[in-house]
């Protein structure tokens, strides 16, 4: 038999995105489909990283702010 314990938990809910580039800030109700589709980078450089060792590394772009830095690069497959 497992017996469970009630906890109280915390949860936390968007209210709004910002771009890290354009700094347009969405609101996630209002604005809800270009909430959608911000992008959100997160990586660990490793050892000699151009970034620096084992950094941390975030980034939350739009979706308009990425298709102008990756637009010309980037691939679309259907």
């Amino acid at each position: 038999m497992i017996k469970y314990q009630k906890r109280k938990v915390t949860t936390h809910v968007a209210e709004s995105v910002e771009c890290d580039k354009c700094h347009k800030v969405y609101d996630v109700d209002a604005d809800c489909f270009e909430a959608q589709e911000f992008h959100h980078i997160r990586f660990t450089g490793g050892y000699a990283s151009v970034f620096g060792d084992e950094a941390t590394i975030e980034c939350d772009l739009c979706q308009r702010c990425l298709k102008e830095l990756i637009g010309d690069i980037c691939r679309v497959v259907e």
